[in-house]
């Protein structure tokens, strides 16, 4: 059984300053004022009360950025890997493909690479290239979201 006088301190203990000692009463944080208070916290954009950078800026303009849609796009040499001849390109199937992230997306099909299988393709865009492409194969391109 060990006694309190043989137990070794595992931590180190915190140095408490200002009260005596070799940094003074002020402990580096000199005289008065708000970051010489206890718990004092300035965020790193507070100017100090002068009217701050991002209120001083002129506010202009509007941007339709944030209400644009966000397509996934698939091109055609995607469709043609994943895919055999004849069969229907959905959304959910896209999906179970892992070609897009999640089944709730808008999708947009695009004409780059080459086509050799007939698909009936369900999407809710398409390119004119896409579209041309797909038909000439006997398949067909259903657009799903109206524009």
């Amino acid at each position: 059984m060990t006694t309190l006088s043989t137990l070794v301190a595992t931590e180190k203990k915190r140095k408490r300053i200002g009260r005596g000692g070799s940094r003074g009463g002020t402990a580096g944080r000199g005289y008065k004022g708000q970051k010489a208070r206890s718990g004092a916290h300035i965020g790193v954009l507070f100017e100090g009360g002068q009217m701050p950078l991002h209120r001083r800026l002129p506010k202009r303009g509007f941007s339709n950025a944030r209400f644009a849609d966000e397509f996934e796009v698939i091109n055609l040499d995607r469709l043609e890997l994943s895919f055999e001849n004849g069969a229907e390109v959905t959304k959910v199937a896209l999906h179970e493909k892992g070609l897009i992230s999640r089944a709730t997306v808008l999708v947009k099909i695009l004409g780059s690479g080459n086509l050799s299988k007939k698909l009936i393709v369900h999407a809710d865009a398409s390119s004119k290239s896409a579209a041309q492409a797909i038909a000439k194969l006997g398949g067909e391109v259903r657009v799903t979201k109206e524009r």
